[in-house]
């Protein structure tokens, strides 16, 4: 067990180092900060469980890369540190408790809670208030001169005044201009000046920049300050490294407000626990709208004097912590992979993963879609990978890092036969999917079942997967017309139905008989059908008998429906099987409702999209309701978009709405103008 700890720990060891080189030397990036953070926190973790292993030059025990060679090397007076990452409340607590051992006792702790920048941290050195001299962290210890580079940042002052101040500042005011004063913060580049930039890279042919931290290195690390100047970096102050008489890192931040420094907006003194936990969600929640990236809270130890005498541990201090937010991307061990039969009998390919946090949640799975996407990622059962997860799109694996093999690694293969039923597998012509060639296998049918009752179809409350499995082992259903037949004495001798929530699922299924077209023909699970596609078949037809008698040309003349979509649902309707299934299920009850012409409102011709929580109606209400009203409701923000209505916690369509100029509104205005106000 420990040898294959310490392989793993020389292996990460040796990632780490070689994506820091990339970054922080040559200012190239293979993977997302993201991922390297995950890389970095899982080797602190395993050095912590086995301190014995922990060497002088691991990645842990430094800050960062060399200097570059081109600039001139300056020493640091006083180390320029790292922080430690911790990415949950236990980990702010565990923390918290390591510190408070170490303090006198009686002497209370309180913090000081502040944004952390996605920048490059530099040093800045004022000579009776005369700016000097800037330079890099390089590794902690040497870093490189860019002192006419950072002169071209406006946010820096070249001449530090006395600005408007408490009698106490003040004092520490005189004395910094009167004689030497460092001063520590971050440059970095706007959301605004990034996007921008990017587009200006894409014009000349040239390759974007990953990341705003990356882009502003490359701007300071630039030898010809004129091309920084065009960069338009800024930069924020987030320390007094002179001692001026400060006494709290509170005062430090007020000392540089003072030395007209722009030291953050959101900086918060800070009790305890419970004031980090609330801080650290408070800013969770409006970062979105700050015009620079933050991945994260920095949270220091409030008292300075408490502070230097907690002291350092590696190239850390005790007294502070970077406390991050959920990341989109992490890494993690690829355990297996397995195939999952769809409705259609597409075999896609599932990794198994140990489990990671991804995006505030705990991810086990990734899909691999098909055979193509595994051979281009090369991605191997034992492999160490990056994994993707935003918002609630299903987990992706972006890249893997085959630098940690082990060769130990095993490839994939495709089955030959269904893993389910055991009938031949076949990849049809022109496609990237394998397939079950059984209709009838057990697994096709299940996930049609569970398609046909999704809330996006029939919606039937109370009938979950795991009912439609006992409904099926109990020969009770073979098909989605066998549900209307269901009785309470049919369900009461299942296992775990009673009298009650038999007679509940019965009256949830006869509810649902009465049902719009747009659902009805994606609950069919027509292949390429989704819920959009329905939805225009619905719009144009206006009945199930005219969808059934259209000819290939009719349906390849529907805007938004091409010829794969048109030939697929053409198909559908010449198999017997499937017209006598529809038949069934309207002798059955089953009601198809007409659909309504939509009214005429403010909405009406409108395209729509909708971010974040609505709290008025569920986003299928929501959808139906703009639909009713005219309005066209779109899945992705464009400058053919009309309205965007913002919700509670909004996405990343609210901020691509506000940088195309897209209107955006509330939910109070979205039912004004359904209701044609």
């Amino acid at each position: 067990m420990k040898h294959d700890v310490e392989v793993r720990i020389r292996k990460l060891r040796d990632e780490i180092n070689r994506h820091r080189y990339l970054y922080h030397v040559l200012d190239k990036q293979e993977i997302s900060d993201a991922a390297l953070d995950s890389l970095k926190h899982e080797l602190d973790r395993l050095e912590q469980q086995y301190p014995d292993l922990i060497t002088p030059d691991s990645p842990t025990q430094r800050v960062g890369g060399r200097p570059l060679d081109q600039f001139n090397k300056v020493r640091h007076g006083a180390p320029m540190l790292s922080l430690n990452d911790v990415f949950s409340r236990e980990e702010v607590t565990e923390w918290h408790e390591r510190i408070t051992k170490l303090v006198p006792s009686g002497h209370g702790l309180d913090f000081y809670g502040e944004i952390k920048m996605d920048g490059l941290a530099i040093t800045l050195h004022y000579t009776k208030g005369m700016f000097i001299q800037g330079a890099t962290r390089g590794d902690g210890k040497v870093g490189e001169d860019v002192t006419q580079n950072l002169k071209t940042i406006e946010a820096i002052p070249l001449h530090l005044e006395t600005r408007e101040s408490k009698p106490a500042i003040k004092a520490m005011v005189t004395k910094a201009l009167a004689g030497s004063v460092e001063i520590r913060g971050e440059v970095y580049m706007s959301k605004k000046v990034f996007d921008a930039l990017n587009r200006d890279q894409e014009k000349k042919g040239e390759q974007d920049f990953a990341n705003p931290r990356n882009a502003a290195a490359g701007s300071v690390r630039q030898l010809d300050p004129a091309v920084t100047v065009k960069r338009r970096l800024s930069f924020l102050a987030y320390d007094v490294v002179t001692d001026l008489g400060q006494r709290t890192h509170e005062e430090a931040h007020n000392l540089l407000a003072a030395l007209g420094f722009k030291s953050g907006d959101h900086n918060e003194h800070l009790a305890g626990v419970e004031d980090i936990e609330k801080y650290h969600e408070h800013i969770g929640t409006v970062r979105k709208e700050f015009p620079y990236w933050t991945d994260g809270i920095v949270i220091t130890v409030n008292d300075i004097p408490t502070f230097r005498r907690l002291g350092v541990v590696g190239k850390a201090p005790r007294g502070a912590i970077a406390y991050k937010y959920p990341a989109e991307q992490a890494t993690t061990v690829v355990e297996d992979i397995q195939v999952q039969i769809g409705r259609t009998g597409a075999l896609t390919p599932v990794a198994h993963l140990k489990p990671v946090r991804v995006a505030g949640s705990t991810v086990s799975r990734a899909t691999l879609h098909n055979l193509d996407e595994i051979e281009r990622l090369d991605v191997r059962i034992g492999d160490t990978v990056v994994v993707q997860k935003a918002g609630e799109i299903i987990p992706d694996i972006v890249s893997v890092l085959p630098k940690l093999r082990t060769g130990k690694e095993k490839k994939f293969h495709m089955p030959h036969v269904c893993p389910v039923c055991g009938s031949t597998v076949v990849r049809r012509e022109g496609e990237v999917a394998h397939y079950c060639s059984n209709p009838s296998c057990y697994a096709v049918q299940q996930e049609g079942m569970r398609h046909f009752v999704s809330k996006a179809g029939f919606d039937i409350d109370g009938l979950g997967e795991k009912i439609l499995v006992q409904l099926a082992r109990a020969d009770l259903i073979k098909n989605p017309a066998d549900l209307f037949s269901l009785t309470e004495a049919d369900l009461e001798p299942l296992e775990r139905f009673a009298e009650k929530s038999a007679q509940n699922l019965v009256a949830s299924i006869t509810a649902s008989k009465k049902i719009s077209l747009a659902r009805f023909l994606y609950a069919l699970g027509i292949r390429h059908v989704g819920e959009e596609t329905a939805n225009d078949l619905a719009t144009h037809f206006g009945s199930l008998q005219k969808i059934r008698r259209a000819d290939l040309n009719t349906l390849n003349a529907i805007p938004n429906i091409g010829a794969i979509v048109a030939e697929s649902i053409f198909s559908f309707f010449q198999e017997k099987k499937n017209t006598g299934m529809i038949d069934e299920l309207l002798s059955r009850g089953v009601r198809i409702l007409v659909p309504e012409k939509a009214r005429k409102t403010a909405l009406s011709g409108k395209k729509v999209v909708v971010t974040g929580t609505l709290t008025t109606m569920s986003r299928e209400e929501a959808k139906a309701k703009v639909r009713e009203a005219g309005g066209d409701w779109v899945s992705s923000v464009s400058r053919e978009t009309d309205f965007v209505v913002v919700g509670d916690n909004p996405g990343l369509k609210f901020d691509k709405a506000k940088k195309l100029g897209v209107r955006t509104i509330d939910e109070r205005e979205l039912i004004n103008l359904m209701a044609g106000k």
